[in-house]
Formats: structure tokens, C-alpha cells, sequence
């Protein structure tokens, strides 16, 4: 008998809350200085964009060779939680 997929269901939920605890602390960093927010703001912004473009790219890539529709929603979502888990491992670091 095939094994069922076992991936945990709650992992999209798990990364959304790591995702909001990021913006709020990124949020709270912007609150506390200010005079830098103009510039943090331009460069998370750019981050963003990056995350996005380099998401498409790898979506389209793996729709390109044929991959399921679940993988190829991963390939598009893996940059952007990289970026999530980098930003808040350095928030921690402090």
C-alpha cells in the first residue's frame, strides 16, 4: 500500500506567523528610528521585488518541465521564505 503524503498542514501557517513576527518587528525598528526608515523602507521594499521576481522565475522554470501544481507553488514560494527565515534569524541575532 502507498504511504499517503504526510506533510504537515499547519506548516503554511507556521511560516505566515513567522512572516507577520518579521514585518512587526521590522515595523518597530522603523517606529524607533525614524530618521532611517526612508531608506529601510526603499531597501525591504527592494527585497521584496527580488523575492517575488526570482519566485516567478523558479514557478515558471518548474511549470516549464512539467512539475505538479504543488511543486511549482513551492518553487514560486521558496524565495520569499527563505527570506522570511534569513530576516528573522538576523531580528533575533539583534
Amino acid at each position: 500500500m502507498a504511504r499517503k503524503n504526510t506533510t504537515n498542514p499547519f506548516a503554511a501557517y507556521a511560516w505566515l506567523a513567522e512572516a507577520g513576527w518579521v514585518f512587526a518587528m521590522h515595523s518597530a525598528q522603523l517606529w524607533a528610528n525614524p530618521a532611517k526608515a526612508s531608506a529601510r523602507l526603499a531597501a525591504l521594499g527592494a527585497e521584496k521585488q527580488k523575492a517575488f521576481a526570482e519566485g516567478a522565475m523558479k514557478a515558471s522554470a518548474a511549470a516549464m518541465r512539467g512539475a505538479k501544481p504543488e511543486a511549482i507553488a513551492k518553487a514560486a514560494m521558496a524565495p520569499a521564505r527563505h527570506r522570511v527565515r534569513a530576516n528573522a534569524r538576523k531580528l533575533q541575532k539583534g
